[in-house]
């Protein structure tokens, strides 16, 4: 061997980049990257343009409930297959690709909870199971959870987000919108407060129904609020419409909504509007 020879290199050669998720996003709204860890610190909305990106419904929970305080119920309902309904593919795939991706069993969680140390009822849907679509189970839950409210006299607060009625139960669904109407409608003879937060999206027969029934009715910024879409809209009346004409802040303009609060002040907001409505229901 010569003076300068070596049997093995000292160096390593990478002969390829490995590809990894990085944790880098990039906004949808500014299209600005940011990392997940400083999203996550900001309760998903974006530190340079403040854009809502959509919380699961783990992180809305903790965004709106006081820790460890919430308490699920009405667990047991679970979506049959009446109609033997086929798309692409048979309902029951659907379902069950629904509940393995999310670990429920249906588009909403409802119970019991302390916000800021006041005792409420509430409800909340997950646009990650189905698009958040309402089926008949989603109808009775939230119709049980407003009964239940109604008989122990909790105030009642309800997060929308959905693509509306679940397409697989057809009539089904669209009796919820009904039935969780009139539940409400029992619920304000009694006179007791109910809030409703709007969310990205908010749409169909959710937004026709339980939505904008709220003594109380909140959205988050920049949030998609309507009964049909932008798209089916304009296909239907063959004109566009005005830009921005069904995000929460065009309809805060025309008095569809009540407020606009950003989520950083969401609980903090939801609390005094039951203490504000709780002590206007006592002096009455």
């Amino acid at each position: 061997m010569g003076l300068f020879s070596r049997s093995k290199p000292k160096i390593k050669i990478q002969t390829s980049k490995k590809d990894g998720y990085s944790g880098w996003l990039k906004c949808t709204n500014c299209e600005e990257l940011i990392h997940i860890n400083e999203l996550e610190k900001n309760y998903s909305c974006c530190p340079k343009c403040d854009y809502h990106h959509r919380l699961s419904l783990e992180d809305r929970l903790r965004l709106l409930t006081d820790e460890n305080s919430f308490i699920e119920m009405f667990m047991n309902f679970e979506s049959k297959d009446s109609l033997q309904f086929v798309d692409t593919e048979p309902y029951p795939e659907r379902l069950a690709k629904a509940k393995e991706k999310t670990g429920r069993n249906e588009a909403v969680v409802v119970g019991v909870c302390k916000i800021k140390g006041l005792s409420a009822a509430l409800g909340i849907m997950d646009f990650n199971f189905m698009g958040g679509s309402m089926g008949s189970v989603v109808g009775e839950k939230l119709t049980c959870l407003i009964e239940y409210a109604l008989h122990n006299a909790l105030p009642l607060v309800i997060v929308a987000t959905s693509g509306g009625a679940r397409m697989q139960e057809s009539t089904f669904s669209l009796m919820q919108m009904a039935k969780t109407s009139a539940a409400l409608a029992k619920f304000h003879e009694a006179s007791l407060p109910y809030i409703s937060i709007l969310t990205n999206p908010t749409t169909g027969g959710i937004t026709a129904s339980f939505a904008s029934l709220g003594d109380i009715i909140i959205a988050e910024p920049n949030a998609l609020i309507c009964f049909a879409g932008p798209r089916v809209i304009e296909q239907t009346i063959g004109q566009q419409l005005p830009p921005g004409a069904q995000k929460s802040e065009f309809l805060l303009k025309h008095g569809m909504i009540d407020c606009i609060v950003r989520r950083h002040e969401l609980k903090d907001s939801v609390a005094n509007f039951i203490e504000f409505l709780n002590d206007k229901c006592n002096s009455s």
